[in-house]
C-alpha cells in the first residue's frame, strides 16, 4: 500500500547504512508428512501478509517498531525447518501460524540478523527440498498471482522467501480499497513458475518485481519473482 513504499524509496546504500533486520519464518516439515512445495511456498507467501496486517505490527504495537526497522533496511526473510518438538518449541514464540491444504508456517516479528531467538536460531535452514505431487494446475481467473521466473532455479526455503517479498511488494502497491478487500477474503493467491513466453510478458508491465540482493543461492541482481496481484 502507498503508505509503507517509503521502505523503497530510498537507495540501496541507505538501506545497507541501516540497522539490519530479519523476517523469520518457519516451516513445518515432519519426516512421514512433508508439504506439498508449491502449498509450503503460498502458505509462506500469506504468512508475510498476515503479519503485515496484524495489529501488533501497526501503530503502537508491540511489533511495530520492529517491523519498521527491518523495512528501514533490506526486507530480509529466512525461512528454517522444524518438526516435532522443535516445532512444539517455535509455536510457543510470539507470532502468527498460518496453515494451507498440507503446509504450516510461521511467521515472526523481525530480530536483529544477530539476534535470533535461541529455539529458532538452532533450526536448520538446509533440507526444505520439498516436491509437489503432481503439477499445480494453472491460477484460477482473477487470482492474485506470485509468478517465478523459469530461469532461476531455487530451493524451496529460498522460494518460499522469494514468495513472500513478492506478495510484500504487491501488497504494498495496491490500491487501499483493493487492499481491504483481499485481506477480507484471506489473501487468496497463487504462486507458479511462469513459462518463457509469460516470463516476458510479466517482464515488461511495470508489475511489482524482487530483485535478489544474492546474499543466498542465487547471483546478486538477479530478477526471481513478479506480483500480478490485479488479472
Amino acid at each position: 500500500m502507498s503508505t509503507t513504499t517509503d521502505a523503497f524509496a530510498r537507495g540501496a546504500a541507505d538501506r545497507d547504512a541501516a540497522p539490519q533486520f530479519v523476517l523469520p519464518l518457519v516451516v513445518r516439515i515432519e519426516r512421514d508428512a512433508p508439504p506439498a512445495r508449491t502449498d509450503a511456498l503460498e502458505t509462506a507467501a500469506r504468512a508475510v501478509l498476515a503479519l503485515l496486517t496484524d495489529e501488533r505490527a501497526a501503530g503502537g504495537g508491540e511489533w511495530a517498531e520492529a517491523v519498521r526497522d527491518w523495512q528501514d533496511g533490506r526486507i530480509r526473510k529466512v525461512v528454517r525447518r522444524a518438526r516435532g518438538a522443535e516445532w512444539r518449541r517455535a509455536e510457543a514464540l510470539p507470532g502468527i501460524t498460518v496453515r494451507g491444504r498440507t503446509a504450516e508456517v510461521r511467521v515472526y516479528p523481525p530480530v536483529p540478523l544477530d539476534g535470533w531467538p535461541k529455539d529458532l536460531a538452532r533450526l536448520q535452514v538446509s533440507g526444505t527440498d520439498l516436491e509437489d505431487p503432481e503439477p499445480p494446475a494453472a491460477p484460477d481467473a482473477g487470482v492474485p498471482a506470485l509468478w517465478f521466473n523459469p530461469g532461476v532455479p531455487m530451493t524451496a526455503g529460498k522460494a518460499m522467501a522469494q514468495a513472500g517479498h513478492a506478495a510484500q511488494l504487491g501488497w504494498w502497491e495496491l490500491p487501499q480499497e483493493r487492499a481491504a478487500e483481499w485481506a477480507a477474503a484471506g489473501f487468496p493467491l497463487a504462486v507458479r513458475t511462469a513459462t518463457r513466453e509469460q516470463w516476458e510478458r510479466l517482464a515488461t508491465a511495470g508489475l511489482p518485481t524482487v530483485r535478489d540482493a544474492g546474499f543466498t543461492e542465487i547471483a546478486p541482481g538477479s530478477v526471481t519473482a513478479i506480483a500480478e496481484l490485479e488479472r
